[in-house]
């Protein structure tokens, strides 16, 4: 099992890097979305914590139509049904800005010649508008697993073989980046090199360290 630690001098510098998107790559959180519909603090907080919730959101990262999970949402809370339905056509507002230092560190690894993929929980409905929108960012990546559209989701260790072998990629040599420690061990289950993203500076030094940057 592959580790930073793992990672010596004497090792051959890894040949590609896997990203994780939200929260690595943009920002991500429905308060961002819903703050702007819920005006009372404490409402706000109940409806995060009570209806639409991080639970909830996951079947759609594993495949599920926004469709039929905001339907069956609003049998159990009807009187939050127009709060309910804003999420699928709105989505893309509950994305934030860019991680800090984040897109200038691509920058440099695409300058580097750096083999760019990604790995994302993502619903495969509100991928492709999300993709359009940051074009100018995933144009430079060269694939990108999405969840939504595979029906597999991190830190299945499923996703990331179907990952590598799409991408061509050997794991002992890849480097894979997520903010989420559960993700990160299940790709140190079949081997990839994994870093738990903190923030750019600790990322930079850690890609430093393994040779991808100068």
């Amino acid at each position: 099992m592959a580790t930073p630690a793992a990672v010596g001098s004497s090792a051959a510098v890894p040949t590609a890097v896997i990203f994780d998107v939200g929260r690595v790559l943009y920002d991500w959180d429905p308060r961002i979305l819903y703050r702007r519909l819920i005006a009372d603090d404490r409402a706000l907080d109940a409806f995060l914590r009570d209806v639409v919730t991080h639970e909830w959101h996951f079947q759609h990262d594993a495949g599920r139509d926004f469709a039929d999970t905001s339907a069956e949402l609003v049998a159990l809370y009807p009187q939050h049904a127009d709060l309910i339905a804003a999420w699928g056509p709105r989505f893309l507002e509950s994305i934030g800005a860019p991680i800090a230092g984040m897109h200038a560190l691509v920058d440099e690894l695409e300058a580097a010649d750096v083999p760019l993929f990604a790995i994302t929980n993502f619903s495969h409905e509100f991928w492709p508008p999300f993709r359009a929108r940051e074009s100018a960012m995933f144009d430079r990546f060269r694939d990108v697993v999405v969840s939504g559209a595979e029906k597999l989701v991190k830190p299945d260790p499923a996703i990331y073989r179907l990952a590598l072998d799409r991408f061509g990629l050997e794991a002992a040599r890849t480097v894979f980046i997520d903010d989420n420690a559960a993700n990160v061990a299940g790709a140190r289950d079949v081997d990839l090199i994994a870093l738990h993203f903190v923030d750019e500076p600790t990322l930079r030094g850690e890609l430093r360290g393994l040779g991808l940057l100068a």
